[in-house]
C-alpha cells in the first residue's frame, strides 16, 4: 500500500457554549502512514471502521483545571470515543490481521497499538453490522440495559416516562420497556424526533418544547418509573 492520508478530527479549541465544528474541532490530513511499512514496535494498526459521537464528549471539550469523571480532550490532538476497528497488521501474538477490536480509539483512520489493554476483540458470531458495537450493543445499549434492570424493578402494566426518548440510550430503553409490557410516555425536542418515539412503540410521545411535561403526565400518569436522561443535545 502507498502512503495515505491519516485524516484525525483535531480539538482545536474550548467552547464556551454550543461546539463549532470549524473552531472546537478541525479536519487534519496532514499526518501520511504507509500501513504496510510504519514501525509497529511490537504492536498492530488498526484501521477505524466505525466511531461514536455521544453526549458526554461535550464534557470532555474543556479546560484541564476543571475536574470531572472523565478526562478532558487535550488540545491539539484528535478527540477520542468507543469505536471499531479492523487490525491491519500485527506484532503482537495476541492480535492477527483481520481481528476487529472495540476500544477508545482517536478520530482518526489509522492508529498504533501496544497491546489489548483496555480493548476486547470481537467475535460477532451473531453477524451483526460493525456500528451495532457502538450503540444498541456498545455503551448506549449497555448503560440502557444494565441499569434498567438493575434500578427500575419494573412489572408489567406500570408507566414509565422517559426523558430524552429519541437518543441511544433512552431510546434503547424504550424498547426494553415496551417489550417487557409497560406503558410509555417519552419526550424528545423536536417534531421529528417525536415522529421517530412513536416509531419505536412509545404510547404517548411528545415536543417538551412546545407542550408542558407536568399537563402530558398529570392526563396519561400517574407513573411508577421515571427515567431521565440527560438533554443536552437532545
Amino acid at each position: 500500500m502507498a502512503p495515505v492520508k491519516n485524516g484525525r478530527v483535531i480539538f482545536n479549541e474550548i467552547p464556551s457554549g454550543y461546539p463549532d465544528p470549524n473552531k472546537t474541532v478541525i479536519y487534519d490530513e496532514s499526518e501520511i502512514i504507509d500501513p504496510d511499512t510504519v514501525p509497529l514496535n511490537g504492536g498492530f494498526i488498526v484501521k477505524t471502521l466505525v466511531i461514536s459521537i455521544d453526549p458526554y464528549m461535550r464534557g470532555r471539550m474543556r479546560d484541564p483545571s476543571v475536574k470531572s469523571y472523565s478526562p478532558p480532550f487535550p488540545l491539539g490532538e484528535p478527540i477520542a470515543n468507543h469505536a471499531v476497528g479492523v487490525v491491519i497488521r500485527s506484532e503482537n501474538p495476541s492480535v492477527k490481521p483481520g481481528d476487529h477490536i472495540y476500544a477508545l480509539l482517536p478520530f482518526q483512520t489509522y492508529t498504533i497499538l501496544k497491546d489489548l489493554t483496555g480493548l476486547r476483540i470481537l467475535e460477532n458470531k451473531e453477524g451483526l453490522p460493525w456500528s451495532a458495537y457502538v450503540g444498541i450493543a456498545g455503551m448506549p445499549g449497555q448503560t440502557a440495559y444494565y441499569a434498567w434492570k438493575e434500578y427500575a424493578a419494573a412489572k408489567k402494566g406500570e408507566t414509565v416516562f422517559v426523558t430524552a426518548g429519541a437518543g441511544p440510550v433512552g431510546s434503547a430503553v424504550i424498547q426494553i420497556a415496551k417489550s417487557e409490557g409497560l406503558k410509555v410516555i417519552a419526550s424528545a425536542g423536536s417534531e421529528e424526533k417525536v415522529a421517530f418515539l412513536r416509531s419505536i412503540g412509545v404510547d404517548v410521545a411528545f415536543n417538551y418544547k412546545t407542550t408542558k411535561t407536568a399537563e402530558v403526565l398529570a392526563k396519561e400518569g400517574p407513573i411508577e418509573i421515571y427515567w431521565d436522561n440527560n438533554v443536552q443535545g437532545d
